[in-house]
């Protein structure tokens, strides 16, 4: 009887449902299209052409989740102005290396657009990426001195060097007038500025990509195509069943020789039903966020900056306020914020039951320890829901004293999903960023978690790359080719100045990017 039932509730659930036959075999299979998937398709088709590559979207456009431009900053995150990079140790100094990490990563993915752009597999450079100074603004004596330390600290890295630090509010008020008009004059400010930081659209990066891709006869996109399971064959090779929603849910099935589910906040699900062991342990924490955006010229005018500011004690990193310039579409526009918000979706365009359909007796400890270990999150996410359009407005003119009402809207961005997985000490820890997590045999791999995420697609790949194709990518095949797509490949640019003003001269002329040289005598400083 036992067995009876048993048999009944496997054919009720898809996972142990009779599969169909798989209809052909590919060598690469992408679940999701945006600009992680893109970035790794890419990085394949370059190196092995004659692999077919098939990319699955269940949506039915190419980065429509956290890829849009509407659904992140858009910061093209460089640790210039970003304060949490950068936090002060327990003896009073900073810690920069985050900073230089993510900087590092920023600049392999300008490389990597740029020689897309010169392989014309990415065009108009204007359209996806453009100069936006990055500025870090504080007010308050403590504030002020960490900036001040902060920037001192920064300049030990060859990357930072040229970096302005003022407390003087003309000077500030030349860069941001915005920010400064309004502004009580004995009001003690700080601000740092980094000319050559940059705005990005990430979702026009990731068209541009895919749509080169599918040019070729070797790449398939499908899109209303919604991959429902994920089963190990054995021959090492995996079967994925998908349904074609535009078909009545027509299901079908592909044998793929290598898997990646770069799904965004639906990456966590999908690796859980592949079964690997790697993948016990990790659960996801959604949070969404909300905006302030005017389109008024006037006041948009009067602001060409990413500027961040500090947290408030006790808030997470995802808090830090900032006011951005954006271009879109060729549209300059201003967003304010982030403000937290809450559903249990795992995407913007997901479910409800996305986080309780995620949960599992592998993950569920990890989750309760974490989430007790994070009371002020919860504390901070049940004050950022009760925030009114007036609260909002007050945060807003912190940063833009003269602000007014009627020239801003709300705009609700995408979801996120934080990685939570297990740990030794704490029995589940909260992690901000990113993780890859692969299988053994390197036949399948997922990307979690979220900022910097989009920045940092090119190197993360890389990433994948080095954990998934352990033996093709030291072949010299391989390395020659990577070496072509990224000129700093291997090697470190943190003080190599001969090697950073190399990299960022190439790389900026491509992006028709402002260069600026760090001089040896700068240097020597």
């Amino acid at each position: 009887m036992k067995k009876v039932l048993t048999g009944l509730l496997c054919l009720a659930m898809l996972g142990c449902a009779k599969q169909p036959e798989p209809e052909k075999t590919v060598d690469v299979l992408l679940i999701g299209a945006g600009i992680m998937s893109a970035s790794l398709g890419t990085y394949l088709h370059e190196l092995e052409p004659d692999w077919t590559i098939d990319i699955y979207e269940r949506l039915d456009q190419v980065a429509a989740e956290s890829s849009n431009p509407w659904n992140n900053a858009g910061t093209g995150h460089s640790a210039y102005c970003e304060l949490n990079y950068t936090p002060e140790t327990a003896d009073g100094g900073i810690d920069i290396s985050k900073a230089v990490a993510i900087n590092e990563s920023f600049e392999i993915s300008k490389q990597f657009w740029a020689y897309q752009v010169e392989r014309n597999v990415l065009s108009n450079p204007k359209s996806f990426i453009n100069g936006v100074p990055h500025m870090s603004f504080v007010w308050g004596d403590d504030n002020i001195a960490f900036l001040k330390k902060r920037h001192a600290a920064l300049q030990h890295s060859s990357l930072f060097r040229g970096m302005e630090y003022s407390e003087d509010h003309e000077q500030i008020s030349k860069w941001v007038p915005l920010v400064m008009e309004g502004r009580p004059a004995e009001q003690k400010v700080a601000a740092t500025r980094m000319a050559i930081g940059t705005d990005v659209n990430f979702g026009e990066i990731t068209r541009q990509l895919i749509g080169s891709l599918t040019r070729s006869d070797k790449v398939s996109l499908n899109l209303k195509h919604e991959v429902r399971d994920i089963k190990r064959n054995d021959d090492g090779t995996w079967t994925v069943v998908v349904a074609d929603l535009g078909d009545n849910e027509a299901v079908t099935s592909v044998k793929a020789r290598f898997v990646f589910i770069g799904a965004g906040g639906g990456a966590l699900k999908l690796l859980q039903k592949s079964g690997i062991p790697e993948a016990e342990g990790y659960a996801g924490f959604p949070v969404g966020g909300q905006f302030l955006m005017t389109r008024n010229p006037e006041v948009v005018a009067q602001h060409q900056a990413k500027l961040y500011g500090k947290a408030s004690v006790g808030s997470p990193p995802m808090s830090v306020p900032h006011l951005d310039t954006r271009v879109i579409d060729g549209q300059k526009v201003l967003l304010f914020g982030p403000f937290a918000t809450f559903s249990t979706k795992f995407l913007k365009n997901g479910s409800l039951l996305d986080m309780f359909g995620a949960l599992t007796t592998d993950n569920i400890g990890p989750m309760t320890n974490a989430g007790l270990d994070n009371i002020p999150l919860s504390t901070y996410l049940m004050g950022q829901l009760m925030l009114s359009q007036a609260d909002r407005m007050h945060e807003l003119r912190e940063y833009f004293p003269d602000a007014r009402d009627e020239d801003w809207e709300l705009l609700t961005a995408g979801q996120r999903v934080q990685v939570i997985k297990k740990d030794a000490e704490k029995g589940g820890i909260l992690q901000f960023g990113t993780e890859v997590v692969s299988s053994a045999d390197g036949s399948i791999a997922a990307l979690l978690g979220a900022s910097p995420g989009a920045s940092t697609a090119a190197p993360i790949m890389l990433t994948v790359l080095e954990k998934t194709f352990k033996d093709k990518i030291q072949t010299p095949e391989w390395q020659a080719r990577l070496k072509e797509i990224i000129p700093s490949y291997g090697r470190k640019l943190n003080n190599d100045l001969e090697l950073t003003n190399q990299v960022r001269a190439w790389s900026s002329e491509r992006l028709q990017l402002e260069h600026v040289p760090v001089l040896p005598e700068v240097a020597a400083q």
